[in-house]
């Protein structure tokens, strides 16, 4: 673990270069563990997939006793990573007008859209950290045997609600926006409420598994939460 200065009011914890699964354990435990010390002098933690960005008021605290915070927060974090979160359940439906790149992923990955499928949604992913825009979620855990090249151009607009796969992250499009991820299904659930407290269904460190649906669900839970 390295502490490194980012800029007058922030530090930067690096747990390595590799994007691994102990990697990205190690991060989620350190945010949760800063999240519960509810220290006000510390203004936002922002997780990525091997580093936590840590903001903090420097007019109340140095550099100096923020790294020896995080120093204490990592061993607290190191003692409560082995809870697992509660999972929660995404359904989505892989239907071919909501995965218009679903048959390039089975093309690229030698599967069936079936075996895509199956994999996609049999694996439990961890929420890495929220980015790009409000309440997109990267996700982690994903079958390497489905990673798959992003688009070579991106898409003007993707619907809110869109699952998609670059390279080895797979991801969840809140809103409606550009992007450039390859399009496989899409949940009818409201990834993103900013009316709602929390505005994200899912928050970093939480797990995630897909559920397939078919269409009719898709449309039924569509109206249920219209």
């Amino acid at each position: 673990m390295k502490i490194i200065p980012a800029s007058d009011s922030s530090l930067l914890v690096v747990f390595g270069e590799a994007i691994t699964k102990e990697t990205e354990g190690r991060v989620i435990a350190l945010f949760h563990a800063l999240q519960a010390r509810q220290d006000d002098r510390i203004r936002n933690l922002h997780p990525g997939y091997v580093s936590l960005l840590v903001d903090f008021d420097p007019l109340a605290v140095t550099h100096q006793e923020v790294g020896t915070i995080i120093e204490s927060a990592v061993q607290t974090g190191q003692s409560a990573a082995s809870i697992d979160p509660e999972v929660v359940a995404i359904p989505v439906c892989y239907d071919a007008e909501f995965g218009p790149d679903l048959a390039d992923v089975a093309a690229h990955t030698g599967r069936s859209t079936d075996e895509v499928i199956r994999m996609h949604s049999s694996a439990t992913y961890r929420v890495c950290f929220l980015g790009f825009t409000a309440g997109f979620a990267y996700l982690g855990g994903m079958p390497e045997a489905l990673h798959t090249p992003r688009l070579a151009t991106p898409r003007r607009a993707v619907a809110a609600g869109s699952v998609g796969i670059a390279g080895g992250q797979t991801g969840i499009y809140p809103t409606e926006t550009p992007g450039g991820w390859r399009l496989i299904g899409r949940t009818p659930l409201r990834m993103f409420d900013p009316q709602a407290d929390p505005p994200t269904r899912v928050q970093a460190g939480d797990r995630v598994r897909f559920s397939s649906i078919d269409r009719i669900t898709f449309e039924k839970l569509v109206q249920g939460h219209s």
